[in-house]
């Protein structure tokens, strides 16, 4: 006779009355936590928020060091030097001070970022949209360079904070939102590292390797997805960041999509995508 219980975070089974525990991670997590992209927050998670709170998960949308500001204000001085591991080791205490393995979801920049701590074996599964793409993989086309041009003929543009003009935010990220919703995301945006934007874009010249992935260490299963209007982070390269942990990685592209995944007309859509696959997949 055997019976299987839970408490907290805890399962133990009861066989022929000798008790057994049972690891919490070899169970479905229901965290999901949530890391935002550059010059974002945690705010514009909020729809799928909504949507996985009503499915039961919690979700844990976190802040990156330094975007705990207001956008009116002048950017930390040290802002300008924070590197992608800088980023990773806060995310990693602030994901072993959880009760389980997450599912880990990130944008854009969180989605490299959820790759370098799935490889550190922190997510229980890992959920990318339209992620930047890790050491390896060169993602600096046309759309791309087009979309930090403005930054990158700054002098000392690794080095410094920055924060694209509104028609470059516009031509990047948000050209699929209404004009006033264009205006509202803008307004919310905050600084961003140049060393992070450098370690992204020119990895090949990074000393320090701070984006660097290895795919056969991501052994959790991996969704990856793209839109297909996206100009700053182009489908063609999202689907090589698909590629790299295949075969445990799933690709889905979605037409009339750009780089607002979370918060672009239709987004619903995309929230029961990853709703089913979480569901149905591990």
């Amino acid at each position: 006779m055997y019976s299987l219980h839970l408490s907290g975070t805890v399962v133990y089974l009861l066989l022929n009355n000798d008790l057994i525990y049972l690891k919490s991670e070899h169970l479905m997590s229901k965290t999901i936590f949530m890391i935002h992209g550059m010059w974002g927050g945690p705010w514009y998670w909020q729809n799928f928020i909504s949507s996985f709170e009503k499915r039961e998960y919690r979700c844990v949308a976190t802040t990156l060091r330094h975007h705990n500001v207001s956008p009116q204000d002048p950017p930390p001085e040290e802002l300008g030097t924070t590197s992608i591991l800088d980023y990773a080791a806060d995310l990693e205490k602030e994901i072993k001070n959880l009760d389980e393995k997450p599912i880990i979801m990130g944008h854009s920049m969180g989605g490299l970022l959820g790759q370098i701590l799935a490889n550190r074996q922190l997510a229980q599964k890992l959920v990318l949209l339209a992620p930047a793409s890790p050491a390896g993989i060169l993602a600096l086309k046309p759309s791309v360079i087009k979309s930090f041009s403005d930054v990158l003929m700054r002098p000392g543009f690794w080095k410094n904070p920055h924060r694209l003009s509104f028609e470059k935010a516009v031509y990047s990220m948000l050209h699929l939102l209404p004009h006033a919703e264009q205006e509202e995301v803008y307004s919310r945006f905050v600084y961003e590292s140049g060393r992070a934007a450098f370690e992204i874009g020119f990895w090949l010249f990074d000393k320090n390797r701070a984006t660097a992935v290895i795919g056969q260490q991501v052994k959790c299963p991996v969704l990856v997805l793209a839109g297909s209007e996206d100009r700053i982070t182009p489908a063609s390269v999202i689907k090589k960041v698909a590629q790299k942990y295949a075969p445990r990685s799933t690709y889905k592209e979605f037409p009339g999509h750009a780089h607002w995944l979370p918060d672009e007309p239709g987004w619903e859509d995309i929230a029961e995508y990853i709703l089913k696959w979480l569901e149905g997949n591990g």
